[in-house]
């Protein structure tokens, strides 16, 4: 089964993008071999209509899943209808969340998880345009629904131990940490060039 899964770099160790449209790298991976090749997302930067962009090379790849962080309306409809299985909700590295697909512990989903145009100017005061292209994309949230927009209803959360949700806690912050190293390097790398 070939899946791709959106990543902050192009490898089975980079974190998991939780960005579809915006992602940085889209990692497609061999489920039995896990044989890889990623490629840059090419929509990264486009003004507007990145997530049907990013959806459009996912469905050129011949992916049969695709595993991300959140996924908005637009980019869901052109996945759905090519029949590609959308599962969201991933964290870890690539790799992880492969292992935890195949392993049932990711299910795939039947709605999008993010409004439209959320993407757009999500972060760092960058993106004036209420979320419809002002902004460029620069952003580094995690494509928060825009508050102007009506918010679908959350489902309710599993009660937790603290023992539990004191280690998600913790892998959330090492996986960050991991996350921040690897900005930090692509920082140092593009100044060099």
């Amino acid at each position: 089964m070939k899946i791709c899964v959106t990543a902050t770099v192009g490898d089975l160790n980079a974190q998991v993008d939780p960005r579809f449209g915006r992602c940085q790298y889209f990692v497609f991976v061999d489920s039995d071999t896990m044989a890889f090749e990623a490629m840059p997302n090419e929509a990264i930067a486009a003004p507007g209509g990145a997530g049907i962009q990013a959806a459009q090379t996912v469905v050129n790849k011949g992916v049969d899943v695709l595993i991300s962080g959140n996924i908005g309306p637009n980019a869901f409809q052109v996945l759905s209808a090519a029949g590609v299985k959308i599962v969201t909700g991933a964290y870890g590295t690539v790799k992880e969340a492969v292992e935890m697909y195949k392993n049932g512990k990711l299910s795939e989903t039947d709605v999008s998880t993010v409004s439209a145009h959320a993407g757009m100017g999500g972060g760092f005061g960058m993106g004036k345009g209420g979320g419809r292209g002002g902004g460029r994309g620069m952003g580094f949230g995690t494509q928060q629904p825009m508050p102007s927009q009506p918010q679908a209803p959350q489902a309710p959360i599993a009660p937790r131990t603290k023992e539990e949700e004191l280690e998600q806690l913790s892998d959330m912050a090492s996986r960050l940490a991991k996350e921040l190293e690897e900005v930090k390097k692509r920082i140092g790398e593009l100044k060099r060039v």
